[in-house]
């Protein structure tokens, strides 16, 4: 990689998984050290790269990796908020608080005179015309992200039908401006890869048809792990080396009596 470049990594690999185990580590092989703007004095720098991560099947089994920072019902939930929007009530920049959530910027973006329904779009649009290269939904806000501490990591999703052997086949890209690689990633993906799921049955409902889940690119522009947490990232790594593959993930029928506690706890916020 020549002087002051970012490297550009690719991974490839059929489960979520295992793609973004892989991802991980590339980054922690051959990322750059970068600082960044939530460094305090003496943090080492972060391992940073470009990503671009293909998974084949991203709905298939195992769907998740138990190192991910966080709970089964944290995962749920936040698989919830991304799809469902059940955390769009707390968006309230006037009040100190949220000034958005992806599902509110996908679902109703602010476009001024009225709020726009991207994903109702891209399914009408790929409803009408399946391979048409114009189905996308977009987060960034111009008027209102830049000047943020916050400001969105996702920035458009894309999504076009193929023809396949038994029908049309969905496949997704994501794009993202920035993600933490170890503590954010795979709740985004494994989110993300459900809203693929989620436009295939209304594409499905629509079209009258079966769609198949087709493969989902993930892209980060900035893919990092923070030195901040590198003491906490070597036990990910020692994970990795200690144990098989197997007894590094879950099916999401283990995961689902956790799911379902979780969608109890969402029940009652609700009520």
């Amino acid at each position: 990689m020549a002087e002051g470049h970012i490297p550009l990594l690719t991974v490839r690999a059929r489960t979520l998984p295992l793609a973004w185990e892989k991802a991980v580590l590339l980054c922690w092989a051959k990322g750059a050290s970068v600082c960044t703007e939530y460094d305090r004095v003496g943090d080492p720098p972060s391992r940073d790269c470009t990503m671009a991560i293909t998974v084949t099947a991203p709905l298939a089994e195992p769907r998740i990796h138990r190192a991910f920072p966080g709970s089964l019902e944290d995962l749920e939930i936040y698989r919830q908020e991304v799809v469902n929007g059940i955390h769009d009530h707390w968006i309230s920049p006037q009040e100190g608080k949220w000034t958005y959530t992806y599902h509110q910027r996908l679902f109703e973006y602010d476009a001024g005179k009225q709020a726009v329904d991207q994903i109702a779009f891209m399914v009408e649009k790929l409803s009408r015309i399946p391979f048409s290269r114009r189905a996308q939904a977009i987060t960034w806000n111009p008027q209102i992200d830049p000047p943020t501490n916050d400001p969105p990591c996702l920035q458009r999703i894309w999504c076009r039908l193929i023809p396949g052997r038994s029908g049309l086949v969905l496949n997704m890209n994501a794009h993202w401006r920035s993600r933490d690689a170890y503590k954010a990633a795979f709740m985004n993906m494994f989110a993300l890869t459900d809203l693929q799921r989620y436009i295939a049955e209304n594409l499905a409902a629509r079209l009258g048809q079966k769609i198949r889940i087709g493969r989902y690119v993930d892209i980060s522009d900035s893919f990092h792990i923070y030195g901040s947490y590198a003491q906490e990232f070597q036990q990910f790594l020692h994970t990795t080396q200690e144990r098989t593959f197997s007894d590094r993930v879950w099916n999401s029928s283990f995961a689902e009596p956790f799911f379902q506690d979780a969608r109890k706890r969402v029940d009652g916020e609700m009520t």
